[in-house]
């Protein structure tokens, strides 16, 4: 449900339709939730995991709350598609596959020039 509303969010963000206020709150908001930056760090007991469980959520309901309802009906589905579309395994193990054997190929470089 929280992906769902991000990415609810984020298609909301691009519609002309959202005053500039709601787009830059949600702008905000969107940013928060991927960034690895927290406002209060992780490692802090209890207190580190406020921002996770209270400020993105209420941050998220603001913003529902910005943005008109029409724009968030017409983009709901389009979010249900994205996220239920099927991952493409297979390129990305081809492309994993092809950076271990860089890394190898690398390292195997490295060592035979500096240290054998």
């Amino acid at each position: 449900m929280l992906k769902s509303n991000l990415l609810v969010l984020y298609l909301s963000y691009r519609d002309p339709r959202v005053k500039w206020f709601a787009k830059l709150f949600t702008l905000c908001v969107v940013a928060y939730a991927f960034s690895p930056i927290d406002l209060i760090p992780d490692f802090i007991p209890i207190l580190g995991y406020v921002d996770d469980l209270i400020i993105v959520p209420i941050g998220i309901v603001l913003a529902l709350k910005m943005i008109p309802q029409v724009v968030i009906e017409e983009n709901r589905p389009k979010a249900q598609e994205i996220l239920s579309k099927p991952r493409n395994w297979y390129t990305a193990t081809l492309f994993i596959i092809v950076w271990v054997l860089l890394a190898a190929w690398l390292s195997l470089y490295v060592y035979n020039r500096f240290f054998s």
